[in-house]
């Protein structure tokens, strides 16, 4: 029975979940809506992630931050099958190739130049506090600055500083080349350079940042009031309107609000 029919027929409907048979019906008259419904809950409860990861059908999520997207292999170096019996001689000679292959592809030059990137990404992510989707959108571009062969003869930290710079321009998450610039240890002239080259040859269009993000941030460090906050919000959204903040630095124009 579909539910708006059900709304007609019945005055006083509201609609309940059995979890045990699998059934949404009308908690008033019993009318059945819909049965066998899929349980999007936990498969089981899972104390801590020891439990999780042993009890799990699934492996972790893919991601781009990592070298091989979270789809490693593990090929044991003993020539026997799950049960212990050993293995025959084509299949051993199959599992060798395998081997081979697995190796040759972990030890190739871009896959150690994603290690290592990634690890440097890993450590500038915690000194300036990147969320998840931006580590993410950095590794993509820099994985699309790798197949556009843009990292040879460059350093990829001086690459990786400046995609990071890249994703917050896009994501407009308030990180300033200076902040990427001392904790990555990076000249700030080498990322703009970088960062140049990689708009040119990505075509990647950045917007500017909204000044309003850096609000919070002036407004913590100098221990303003909620009031002030507001106060430098409303002036910054006037100058937006006056179309004063066109080519002004947008912590320039936040600090010159807050004050």
């Amino acid at each position: 029975m579909e539910q708006r029919e059900l709304e007609e027929t019945c005055q006083h409907y509201f609609k309940i979940t059995d979890v045990v048979t699998g059934e949404i019906a009308c908690g008033n008259c019993a009318q059945v809506l819909s049965e066998k419904i899929i349980d999007f809950g936990p498969e089981n409860q899972n104390q801590n992630m020891e439990d999780y990861q042993n009890n799990s059908r699934t492996g972790q999520k893919i991601s781009l931050k990592m070298a091989d997207m979270g789809l490693s292999t593990s090929i044991q170096s003993q020539n026997k099958d799950a049960s212990g019996r050993i293995l025959s001689t084509k299949n051993k000679q199959s599992f060798h190739r395998l081997r081979m292959w697995d190796r040759n592809s972990k030890s190739s030059i871009t896959k150690q130049s994603f290690v290592k990137a990634f690890t440097f990404l890993d450590g500038i992510r915690s000194k300036i506090a990147l969320p998840e989707y931006v580590v993410e959108k950095s590794a993509y571009l820099f994985r699309k600055a790798e197949q556009k062969k843009l990292l040879a003869g460059r350093s990829n930290h001086s690459i990786l500083c400046a995609v990071v710079y890249m994703a917050c321009r896009m994501t407009d998450t308030p990180r300033t080349l200076d902040d990427i610039a001392n904790a990555s240890g990076i000249k700030k002239k080498v990322i703009q350079r970088t960062y140049r080259l990689l708009c040119r040859n990505l075509e990647v269009h950045s917007v500017s940042y909204n000044p309003s993000e850096f609000i919070s941030r002036i407004s913590s460090e100098a221990q303003i009031s909620e009031k002030t906050m507001r106060d430098a919000r409303k002036i910054l959204e006037f100058s937006q309107k006056a179309g004063i903040n066109s080519g002004k630095h947008p912590m320039s124009m936040a600090a010159a609000a807050v004050y």
